[in-house]
């Protein structure tokens, strides 16, 4: 059993990634359905939380069918850090997250995010502070390092579990490469084999299938995998992973009702949980996936990214029901 402080995770845990506009309520609701063992928040700003913004402090919100859950923070400043953790504990999450691997150039050219892999003695500095400061598990996500010169991650991670951190999720890129290229997981394996470590190590980036999951826990060892970019419109992904790792089969792919019952509900929660029109704004970047491989679909799908009015967007998805209901799906990956 994997532990995180003395929060139990499960023997070798799934993890949804933080993703912004992507990881809310409604999107977490799906993944856990799915099997996902543990998942985080939206990432969240510091400076939002402490001076009380309300989309900051809307996105500490969750239920308790999602436990156990992080809820992720970031900033560049040790003090706001500081407070935003205590706020983010009266949260009550089972855990508390560190952003240290935003690419995004909005953040980490402020030094927030990966932005902090550039000074290394602050974010262990800061990692010190907010371990003090909760009582809650702390745990890190993070890149290799800023570019191909400065991968110092082996002692980057030991130097984060003896200020106290509970875990680290890495993933297999610089900020530099941004999601280019593949996902190198060679560092994560030798974070994982460091005989210092003794926290859980969960590997990230480019695991987008059953199989590639398993050879990922094969060949490196690690203690878990988080999923992000491959769980858009597809929360499906964590329940085919375990049932591949339980048995060597493959599921069959979700049909195409249960595509249109997946999304219809996604929508519906997330109306109902941030109002019509942001609802509407932040479902559009999940249809393509929900709907990858049918053909002749480019009409509903601009149907369905332009719809501005909820009532417009369940009509849609009722035509897609009837019109290709005897379509055969198969899997995205």
């Amino acid at each position: 059993m994997v532990k995180i402080g003395e929060v139990e995770v499960g023997e070798f845990p799934l993890l949804l990634a933080p993703m912004e506009d992507v990881s809310d309520p409604p999107f977490r609701a799906l993944c856990k359905e799915n099997g996902a063992d543990l998942m985080f928040t939206e990432f969240i700003s510091s400076e939002g939380l402490i001076r009380d913004a309300a989309k900051s402090v809307q996105k500490l919100d969750f239920f308790e069918y999602e436990r156990p859950l992080g809820i992720q923070i970031f900033g560049n400043e040790i003090e706001s850090m500081r407070q935003a953790a205590a706020i983010t504990e009266e949260a009550n999450p089972d855990i508390i997250d560190i952003n240290y691997g935003c690419p995004v150039k909005k953040v980490a050219c402020k030094g927030a995010g990966a932005g902090i892999l550039q000074n290394i003695p602050k974010m262990v500095a800061m990692t010190r502070e907010i371990v003090q400061r909760v009582d809650k598990p702390v745990t890190v996500k993070t890149r290799l390092g800023w570019d191909e010169s400065t991968m110092y991650i082996v002692e980057v991670a030991e130097r984060l579990q003896d200020v106290g951190i509970k875990a680290i999720s890495i993933h297999g890129r610089t900020r530099k490469q941004m999601y280019k290229g593949e996902a190198d997981w060679s560092l994560i394996e030798a974070v994982k084999n460091n005989p210092r470590m003794h926290i859980p190590v969960f590997g990230n980036g480019d695991v987008d299938s059953p199989q590639k999951a398993l050879a990922m826990k094969n060949r490196y060892g690690v203690d878990g995998i988080m999923i992000g970019r491959a769980s858009i419109g597809y929360p499906w992904i964590f329940k085919e992973i375990k049932h591949f790792m339980a048995t060597g089969e493959i599921l069959a792919s979700p049909s195409l009702l249960e595509r249109v019952n997946a999304c219809r509900r996604h929508f519906e929660m997330a109306v109902e949980w941030k109002g019509e029109r942001l609802g509407i704004n932040e479902t559009r970047r999940h249809y393509t996936n929900y709907f990858k491989g049918i053909t002749n679909f480019k009409e509903y799908r601009t149907q369905l990214v332009t719809a501005d009015y909820a009532v417009d967007v369940y009509r849609i998805l009722a035509e897609i029901e009837k019109e290709f209901a005897d379509i055969e799906m198969v899997h995205p990956y």
